[in-house]
């Protein structure tokens, strides 16, 4: 029964691991993907601009995948040394069995020669002391040479294996070789990464009341439009409530279902605006202005698309974002910003990934911001999309 448990759990483990690296070959795919495409963006942006906060908040997040990569890298080649020390041991141990059946065997077929001539045997039987003697000495000549054979057999066998095995530990050698040539490139480009971001931050810090100005415009942009959202959302629940308008909590809760599954508002991108209150990425200092979305970088003139199903409750047109787009999911909100032109209409009823709008270009990219609240309670969008 232990040794039944025991093959239980050494299968599971063993499904596990696959399903391991599996797991993270496909992680380390997504995150290649994203540098590349940010790559991409990074190319955009220097064809149309000097040195700029958006540059430096990809570079940044090109490192941080990288570094993500460089560790993925680390865990598979620490997994293939541990294969590698496994396969050393389990070779060491059938050459010792091989070594052992050889020596018996030698054994067997000396003792064989000896007992060639049938009129040994006879005199090896007739020495027997009794009738159980000779009867033990007559079966161990009859099975002599059926030994002989069998123990040549086995040796065969395992010969055979511990070639199989030699042959899989020159593939797990030359598997860790490809793996440490790869970590090694992916420090390069770490390295060079790295380099890149300090001198972007170095001259963007020699322009630092240039970067204020523009930043104090940006904060009054955000916060008119904070309180416009939070004005219409206030109104559109008054309204609701005043006119006895039954909220759809059917959907609210499918909504409330899919929490880290919803589909992307664009079809590719990276958030270069986090959720919430940081500070300037060069001047430490100076807190930026609170987001209550994300900002997607995404390509130039992208398509936006709904993220669940919903009404269009209100299309508005802010300074700095261009058009807006509310849509509601019975006591969920999503708001879709900077789009330059708008598919949909007060009243419409949109589906999952229905294309609602074509962002505006800034320079050779685009960019969405994008908000998700409860009622009139602002939410995390990122906890709300799905990974990527």
């Amino acid at each position: 029964m232990r040794r039944l448990l025991f093959i239980i759990a050494l299968f599971s483990c063993l499904g596990l691991s696959a399903q391991d690296t599996s797991r993270q070959a496909e992680q380390k795919k997504q995150l290649e993907e994203e540098i590349e495409f940010i790559n991409k963006q990074l190319r955009e942006i220097l064809s149309k601009e000097k040195a700029s906060t958006l540059e430096l908040t990809l570079i940044r997040k090109k490192i941080s995948n990288r570094k993500a990569i460089i560790e993925s890298i680390d865990r598979e080649i620490a997994e293939t040394t541990r294969k590698i020390n496994a396969k050393n041991r389990s070779i060491q141990t059938l050459q010792r069995e091989i070594d052992t059946l050889e020596s018996y065997y030698a054994r067997l077929v000396r003792n064989t020669y000896k007992n060639r001539d049938t009129k040994v045997w006879f005199m090896y039987l007739f020495a027997s002391e009794s009738l159980g003697q000779g009867y033990r000495r007559f079966s161990y000549l009859k099975n002599l040479s059926n030994v002989v054979n069998a123990q040549g057999v086995k040796i065969r066998e395992k010969q055979t294996k511990l070639e199989l095995e030699k042959r899989e530990l020159e593939e797990m050698k030359k598997q860790a070789e490809i793996n440490r040539a790869e970590r090694e490139k992916e420090y390069k480009e770490l390295l060079n990464e790295e380099t890149m971001s300090r001198q972007v931050a170095n001259n963007l810090a020699k322009s630092r009341k240039q970067h204020t100005r523009d930043l104090e415009k940006k904060r009054r942009q955000v916060e008119q439009l904070n309180r416009e959202i939070e004005s219409i959302l206030n109104k559109t629940i008054k309204t609701q409530k005043k006119e006895k308008t039954p909220i759809d909590y059917t959907l609210s809760g499918m909504f409330e279902q899919n929490k880290g599954k919803l589909p992307w508002p664009v079809a590719k991108g990276v958030v270069v605006g986090k959720y919430g209150v940081h500070y300037h990425p060069v001047y430490k200092n100076l807190k930026l202005p609170e987001n209550n979305g994300i900002d997607i970088s995404t390509s130039k003139n992208a398509e936006v698309f709904c993220v669940f199903d919903g009404v269009v409750k209100k299309i508005i047109v802010m300074p700095g974002y261009n058009q807006c787009v509310l849509v509601q999911h019975g006591n969920y909100f999503t708001f879709y910003c900077k789009l330059k032109k708008v598919n949909v209409r007060n009243g419409d009823k949109v589906s999952t990934g229905e294309p609602i709008g074509i962002l505006n270009e800034e320079g050779n990219t685009s960019e969405l911001h994008f908000q998700i609240w409860k009622g009139t309670t602002k939410q995390n969008p990122v906890l709300w999309l799905r990974k990527r």
